[in-house]
């Protein structure tokens, strides 16, 4: 495993200066977490090593949404402490059982804190490889959107840390908390500093994008005249001149009120709503909302709204509980929806979860001939949704240049998770272009196309 390496701007340093090794696994938002911490660390003069050997100590930013992602989690603080031996451990397996099972497994490592805690981080750092004597110029290293981990064109914006909800599957609350909205005034102000940097493209996140502004009461900014709830937000983000992109989204009432945006081409008509399920007896038993037939309404009427609009979601199959009948209205679900973008999980055990207690826990050959028939469903559908797109001149950002040509994406296509377009030969083109290109061919999940004249 290597460890992060992205461009850094640094003033003229002696050769003393001290280096901090990071290592960032996990979603988006860990990922903003990690941005943060490296923001404070280039501020008070620590560069960051590109390998084991150059670094005075390793923060290693976790994972522990699911078994898999702690497994990943656990070898590279082993491999860290192999390769530095001092390793200082932050994240979301920093609480608990997942903590003590660090403390257990590696006793070496320096600390241990939960995600999010950045002065904890900042304190082990400091305790173990003190800064040098403070430097008046050294904050001018950091410029004002922070330190970004993603590509210069697009960038995650955090809007809250924690949840509301206690899925029976799900852990985070235990991790990260309730929720708590970010003022809205220090968003937009983030969000106008991404862009005053070039970038193209803001991707909005948070645990339950939808209930943002719901702990303070959708509290007023008197500067902006804006309330902080979702809907204010996108207006503001929406006046920026670049791509919005809503990740996260409950399918909450007030949603509603951003498809008239979309439609407006304020924000990319791009939802990314979490539906889990389709069978009200397991959305119930996940404690999840459960209307499927109302979601099938709202969707037919969003659509009719913004005819372009892109729907993602993901879904578990094989939740404690789920028969045939309940798997049966699942698919029957996707045919009618007829989702654009859609993830699927296996149910897996989570330590904690309320779900490992249910009862009828369902075969894994079974849990995998169902996951085998959903995706099946789902490409089929996915292929004639883009075949309806062969023939359009879309607008694409462009990724990445190589030496076959350019890649990018439509407003279709949030960066890492869903499709790609390929354009052949073409080479006359930056990254964090957005051009226009004519759609000529279509598989199950990407499009291919020229630039258009």
């Amino acid at each position: 495993m290597s460890l992060l390496l992205f461009p850094l701007v640094v003033l003229s340093m002696s050769n003393t200066t001290q280096k901090v090794g990071f290592i960032s696994l996990g979603c988006p938002k860990a990922l903003v977490d990690s941005e943060r911490i490296l923001t404070q660390l280039t501020g008070e003069g620590y560069e960051v090593s590109p390998d084991y050997e150059g670094a005075d100590v390793v923060v290693v930013n976790t994972c522990g949404f699911i078994d898999s992602a702690k497994q990943e989690s656990m070898d590279a603080i082993k491999e860290a402490m192999a390769e530095n031996g001092k390793v200082i451990v932050t994240g979301c397996m920093g609480k608990g059982s997942d903590a003590e099972a660090i403390k257990a497994e590696v006793p070496g490592v320096l600390s241990v804190s939960g995600p999010a805690d950045y002065d904890s981080v900042m304190d082990a750092v400091h305790s173990y490889v003190p800064p040098e004597q403070e430097n008046p110029h050294r904050h001018e290293l950091v410029p004002p959107q922070g330190i970004k981990l993603t590509p210069q064109h697009y960038a995650y914006l955090k809007i809250s840390e924690g949840c509301n909800h206690r899925c029976a599957f799900c852990i985070i609350p235990h991790m990260r908390g309730d929720l708590v909205s970010r003022p809205i005034a220090d968003v937009i102000q983030e969000a106008h500093d991404l862009v005053s940097s070039g970038v193209q493209e803001l991707l909005v996140i948070s645990q339950d994008t939808s209930a943002y502004g719901i702990d303070v009461k959708y509290k007023l900014d008197l500067a902006s005249g804006a309330e902080t709830r979702m809907q204010d937000l996108a207006v503001a983000l929406g006046e920026m001149g670049v791509w919005v992109r809503m990740h996260y989204v409950y399918p909450y009432p007030h949603v509603d009120k951003l498809i008239p945006l979309m439609a407006e081409g304020k924000i990319l008509p791009y939802l990314d709503i979490p539906f889990q399920h389709a069978s009200p007896k397991v959305l119930k038993s996940m404690k999840r909302p459960a209307h499927s037939e109302k979601v099938l309404g709202r969707i037919k009427k969003w659509r009719e709204i913004c005819p372009d609009l892109t729907i993602r979601s993901t879904f578990i199959v094989g939740f404690p509980g789920e028969t045939e009948e309940d798997f049966q209205m699942l698919l029957d679900f996707l045919e009618e929806a007829q989702l654009d973008r859609v993830g699927c999980f296996q149910y897996s055990p989570v330590d904690g979860a309320p779900a490992n207690d249910l009862p009828d826990q369902v075969p894994d050959d079974v849990k995998q001939d169902r996951w085998e028939r959903f995706m099946e469903t789902q490409k089929r559908i996915s292929a004639a949704r883009l075949q309806l797109k062969i023939g359009r001149t879309l607008d694409v950002i462009i990724d990445e240049v190589d030496e076959e040509g350019a890649i990018g994406r439509t407003y279709a296509d949030a960066p890492e998770i869903d499709g790609a377009v390929y354009l052949n030969d073409e080479f006359n083109v930056n990254v964090g272009d957005i051009v226009k290109v004519n759609i000529e061919f279509a598989d199950e999940y990407d499009l291919w196309g020229t630039l258009a004249n």
